[in-house]
């Protein structure tokens, strides 16, 4: 009787474990995808971390509330912009908070530090803005995606339009940090081609906004342009003091487009007329967009700009790898796989990733005018960040 009752104890034991083998990929499949946003919400860049994060989750509301059959849970970081607290907040996401899926961020060297920690970790990280060449170069990694740009991009769609208009001598101006450095060596390699000279590389710390030495330094220098790269608060004030220094009226300014995206409202009349170039524009008046934008002002009551494209199109991209492998993120070759082979249909007009996944993408050339960033053309076709470095 015993050894009876020692065998059916045996058998329900043998059930229970089988079925709870059965339901544990059950219970994975159906438990929320937990994405970390490490993004700027305070400081220079928090209305960039703002809209990043507005059109992540526009897109996602769009589907439902789910992506890959899942629903997406948030876990929030403000990385403050500052490199020397990103490897502990990264670490946190990734290792207190268990996070699936990275999502960040603005600031170059703090999204050097996430992707530090994601190559290390295996963890899926988009990188939904900063254009930090190194990401997706020398730190690429399968498991690492830009859905933004390269800081090299923008700049070397500049210095071939500066050099088409004929100036010869040009003098740089940006913060010293590694997205306004990498952005004046691609406007340098393409202005250089076509025989154009850099007269003087101007730089100053992050985020120091005090540019009259420089602007004064620039007046005497008399170039026949200026190439710049700043973006948020930063770009505010240098368009603002560029302006009253007397210098646009005798020295055109050129800029990567961040110079002029989300920032007209504040800069008025001094950005009027100002050329730039970008991956996005206003007035583009495609279907998608036009849906886009029209979606945004409905959810957000605000217009929507290049990092909520950005952030949506982060959003679209961790849609399409989810899609492939239905849910199941442990699949990460197949996740990858499905991006590399993907056309994104993005309000910027379709892009794909390439060999070191960052987009390949047409730049537009941008005018200010009545407060909008207008297409007077392309600037650069399908351009692919070379990816130096990327051995993947």
């Amino acid at each position: 009787m015993k050894t009876r009752r020692l065998h059916l104890k045996l058998l329900a034991t043998a059930a229970a474990m089988s079925l709870a083998g059965l339901a544990a990929p059950a219970l994975a499949q159906g438990a929320k995808v937990k994405v970390g946003l490490m993004l700027p919400y305070t400081g220079t860049f928090a209305a960039l971390g703002t809209a990043i994060e507005n059109g992540f989750r526009l897109h996602i509301a769009e589907q439902g509330g789910k992506l890959g059959g899942r629903e997406i849970e948030f876990v929030k970081v403000d990385d403050e912009s500052d490199p020397a607290k990103a490897t502990d907040n990264v670490n946190k996401l990734v290792k207190r908070d268990n996070v699936d899926v990275l999502v960040g961020t603005v600031h170059s060297g703090v999204a050097m530090a996430m992707a530090r920690v994601a190559k290390e970790s295996g963890t899926l990280l988009i990188v939904p803005n900063a254009g930090a060449g190194a990401v997706t170069g020398a730190m690429c990694s399968a498991n690492i995606f830009r859905s933004s740009f390269s800081n090299w991009q923008p700049g070397y769609a500049m210095g071939e339009v500066v050099a088409k208009k004929g100036h010869k001598k040009v003098v740089t101006i940006t913060w010293k940090y590694a997205a306004g450095d990498e952005s004046v060596a691609g406007f340098k390699e393409a202005f250089s081609k076509s025989g154009g000279q850099i007269v003087k590389e101007l730089s100053l710390p992050f985020p120091n906004v005090e540019f009259q030495a420089l602007l004064t330094e620039i007046a005497s220098i008399k170039p026949d342009a200026v190439y710049t790269f700043f973006a948020g608060g930063g770009a505010v004030k240098f368009v603002k003091d560029y302006a009253a220094a007397g210098l646009k009226k005798n020295i055109p300014l050129y800029g990567a487009g961040f110079l002029t995206d989300g920032t007209l409202e504040a800069q008025g009349a001094d950005a009027d007329g100002l050329l730039t170039t970008l991956h996005y524009a206003d007035g583009l008046n495609t279907p998608k967009d036009n849906a886009f934008r029209l979606a945004y002002v409905k959810a957000y009551k605000l217009q929507p700009d290049v990092y909520a494209v950005q952030g949506y199109d982060a959003a679209q991209m961790l849609g399409i790898g989810l899609n492939a492998v239905k849910g199941d993120l442990t699949k990460k070759a197949a996740f990858a796989e499905a991006l590399r082979k993907a056309k994104i249909d993005s309000p910027r007009g379709p892009f794909t990733l390439g060999k070191n996944h960052d987009p390949v993408q047409d730049f537009y050339l941008r005018q200010v005018g009545a407060k909008e960033n207008k297409s007077i053309g392309i600037a650069s076709k399908s351009l692919a960040d070379p990816g130096r470095g990327c051995k993947m």
